[in-house]
């Protein structure tokens, strides 16, 4: 898939971030994207800002938590474009807390989301792939999903179970034209972070490095372009996983020192 002109990819958490600026990149390149998430108007004024580009572009609003969606985004995009060549699992949300902070509910939601969401985008796609035999899974995960974060516990669990899952997806279609590939970014400077403030009243800051979001959609293209098992678009963050192999105590003691913080004025502002 050197060349993605006329190739067809489907962005989930589409309407802003990181899937936003995959389908406006990738429609720069000739493919044509299909937009799913929740916000209507968001992925409507991404789809004119695509076709105003000369791209082709085709909005659908659907929770991926929802198969009834997942099976639907699929069908749209066969109905719409004929083909699919690339699903990109990217929809995801997070909190930050202790264990105990972080309940049944939103521990729930967010492996509705963020690991459910997945497992059902890569399902509905996979028979397609078959058919064409050929086809790309991207799951963006996160760093965190190599190496657990304190207070994040929950969110990093969902983006490992990511990671296991494209594992054997690898595994399984290995020496075909079906790939499965993991991504693995920083901290991004995107809307996160303000819909944890949003949703939880948690504003959140840290000392790690962070990326813009463009940075992160240029290297999942250039997966696309020669697919590998794993993108580290932070190319350092790799080495913290190495140094876990190596050394996991040692890490412990880094990821604590350098790891995020909660703004506890910010959320005392927040509070109605």
């Amino acid at each position: 898939m050197s060349s993605l002109s006329g190739r067809v990819a489907v962005i989930t958490g589409a309407s802003s971030g990181i899937g936003l600026a995959c389908a406006t990149l990738l429609a720069r390149e000739g493919a044509a994207v299909v937009l799913g998430a929740r916000r209507s108007e968001r992925l409507q004024e991404a789809v004119r800002a695509i076709e105003a580009g000369g791209g082709r572009a085709l909005a659908i609003t659907m929770d991926v938590s929802r198969s009834e969606d997942v099976e639907r985004l699929v069908a749209d995009t066969l109905s719409g474009f004929g083909r699919l060549d690339v699903m990109i699992c990217n929809a995801g949300f997070g909190y930050y807390g202790t264990l105990e902070d972080t309940s049944p509910d939103v521990m729930q939601r967010m492996m509705d989301v963020n690991y459910m969401g997945t497992f059902l985008a890569a399902r509905a796609a996979l028979p397609v792939f078959r058919r064409q035999q050929s086809g790309h899974l991207i799951f963006v995960s996160s760093i965190v999903g190599r190496r657990g974060i304190p207070f994040m516990g929950g969110y990093s669990a969902t983006k490992a179970a990511q990671s296991a899952l494209a594992e054997s997806l690898r595994a399984e279609f290995f020496g075909t034209n079906i790939h499965a590939s993991c991504v693995f970014p920083v901290s991004t400077v995107s809307e996160f972070r303000d819909a944890m403030v949003r949703d939880y009243g948690h504003h959140v800051t840290g000392l790690g490095p962070k990326q813009p979001v463009e940075v992160v959609a240029a290297a999942i293209v250039e997966c696309l372009r020669r697919p590998r098992a794993e993108v580290y678009p932070h190319r350092k963050s790799r080495l913290l996983t190495i140094v876990n192999s190596l050394a996991p105590a040692f890490t412990d003691k880094v990821v604590r020192k350098y790891g995020r913080r909660r703004d506890t004025a910010v959320e005392s502002a927040a509070r109605p």
